[in-house]
């Protein structure tokens, strides 16, 4: 499922993995990618981001403050979540032989539904932040 990842892309999964593990959850979500992707020093996404009117430490705080903690107990491994599962391969079918972090950061800010949307659509102010990426993407 990661074999496209490049070795950036592969350093934020296991920073996305330790965010999740932070947090007491069992399950790897995007929320866990983003708040990654958001960790890492990647200037692509720090012109995006600026692109999308979303200031970054903000999105960490109010994504870190929604996703709040699991329960506090060991977990034998940790799942990915359907809709990271989904948004993974949906960016692997881009036809790209490499995924960099830019790639998984638009594919989130692109998709609709769920708590990221909710969280993004409420730091930046534009709740159609990520039909914008949509319809860039398209055009």
């Amino acid at each position: 499922m990661f074999s496209s990842f490049s070795p950036s892309s592969m350093r934020v999964l296991r920073a996305a993995e330790q965010a999740c593990r932070n947090h007491n959850h069992y399950y790897v979500g995007v929320e866990h990618l983003l708040l990654a992707l958001l960790d890492e020093d990647d200037a692509s996404i720090a012109v995006r981001s600026e692109q999308l009117g979303i200031h970054r430490a903000e999105l960490q705080a109010e994504l870190r403050r929604s996703l709040g903690t699991g329960d506090d107990r060991q977990w034998e491994g940790i799942l990915v979540t359907p809709r990271l599962r989904r948004l993974v391969e949906t960016t692997e079918q881009t036809g790209k032989a490499t995924l960099e972090p830019i790639d998984l950061f638009n594919a989130i800010v692109a998709q609709q539904g769920g708590l990221v949307t909710d969280v993004i659509a409420r730091v930046s102010g534009n709740i159609s932040a990520s039909s914008q990426v949509s319809h860039e993407r398209c055009t």
